[in-house]
C-alpha cells in the first residue's frame, strides 16, 4: 500500500515491501524539475559517485548482484557517452534498491530509502533534511498505531478473561477452597487456553524462554491475541456447558487452529499490524 509525505509542497509516494521502504525518486526530482523529473534521475545515476554508491548498497544487500556488469558501469560511469537509466540498472545488474513501476498515476521510479536519502542530498541538502524528518515521523506515528493496536487486542484478552476467570468461578471451583488452591484451578484453566493456541503451558514457555521477561501472552503477536480473547469467550461458555476439561480443549485447539487460518492475510488485521 502507497503513502505519501508531503516536503516543501512536494508529494512524495512510498511504500513498503517486505519490511523495507522505497521511496519515489520520480517525486523528489520534481523538486528540481517538474516537468522532466527522469532526466534528473538519469544526470544523478550518470556519475561515477552515484555509480559506485548503488554498487556498494547492493553487494551489501543483494547476494543475486551482478558485479561484472557493475565493473563495465564503474569504468564507463563519468564519461560525457555514458548515460544509465534505471530499468538499465536494474534489468543489466539484478538490482533491488531501485525498483521502476509503470503507469500513469503511481508510477515512476522508486528506491530503498538508503538510496532515495542519498539522491535527496544531491537534489538539494534542505529537502534531503525535510524528507527525512518527515519520514522519521510518519513512521513514529505507524509504530504508535502498532503499539495502540496490539494495547487494545491485549486489554480485550484481560477483560474477555475476566468473563473466563466467573465462569471457573461459578462453575468449576468449590466455595471452601483456599486462595492458594483456587490460584491453581485459575492457571490450570488458563494453561487450556495456552495449550489450545499456543502448543504449550506457560511453565513450559517460561522454561524455554528463562531470560525473557513477562509471559508467553506478552509476547503474542495482534492475531494470536485476537483469537485469544475469542478462545477465552468460548472456553467460558463450554465450562457452561460443563463439557469437560480434555474436550474443551480439544474443541478449543480446533477452533483456534480454524481462526489462526482465517486471520493470516487478513487486511483488517493488517491494519493493525
Amino acid at each position: 500500500m502507497k503513502k505519501e509525505l508531503i516536503v516543501k509542497n512536494i508529494n512524495v509516494n512510498f511504500f513498503s515491501q517486505r519490511k523495507e521502504d522505497f521511496i519515489s525518486l520520480t517525486d523528489i526530482a520534481r523538486y528540481k524539475n517538474a516537468d522532466d523529473p527522469r532526466f534528473v534521475i538519469q544526470n544523478w545515476m550518470k556519475t561515477r559517485f552515484t555509480v559506485e554508491f548503488l554498487g556498494l548498497w547492493e553487494i551489501i544487500n543483494n547476494s543475486g548482484f551482478n558485479r561484472v556488469e557493475f565493473d563495465t558501469f564503474k569504468i564507463e560511469s563519468g564519461s560525457n557517452a555514458f548515460v544509465l537509466t534505471p530499468q538499465k540498472w536494474i534489468n543489466t545488474t539484478n538490482a533491488i534498491g531501485i525498483i521502476s513501476k509503470a503507469g500513469r498515476y503511481g508510477g515512476g521510479t522508486f528506491a530503498h530509502k538508503d538510496i532515495a536519502f542519498e539522491f535527496a542530498s544531491w537534489i538539494s541538502a534542505e529537502f534531503k533534511l525535510y524528507l527525512i524528518k518527515e519520514f522519521q515521523r510518519l513512521k513514529e506515528e505507524e509504530n504508535k498505531r502498532l503499539t495502540l493496536g496490539w494495547d487494545a487486542k491485549r486489554m480485550l484478552t484481560k477483560v474477555n478473561y475476566k468473563i473466563h476467570t466467573d465462569a471457573i468461578k461459578a462453575h468449576i471451583v468449590p466455595s471452601l477452597l483456599t486462595k492458594k488452591q483456587k490460584d491453581f484451578i485459575y492457571a490450570d484453566e488458563a494453561d487450556i487456553l495456552n495449550m489450545a493456541l499456543f502448543g504449550m503451558t506457560a511453565k513450559q514457555w517460561r522454561k524455554q524462554n528463562f531470560n525473557k521477561k513477562g509471559n508467553i501472552r506478552d509476547y503474542a503477536d495482534v492475531r494470536q491475541l485476537v483469537c485469544l480473547a475469542n478462545l477465552e469467550s468460548l472456553n467460558a461458555e463450554f465450562i457452561r456447558q460443563k463439557l469437560s476439561q480434555p474436550k474443551r480443549l480439544q474443541k478449543l485447539n480446533e477452533i483456534a487452529i480454524i481462526q489462526m487460518k482465517s486471520l493470516i492475510g487478513n487486511q483488517s488485521i493488517k491494519k493493525l499490524k
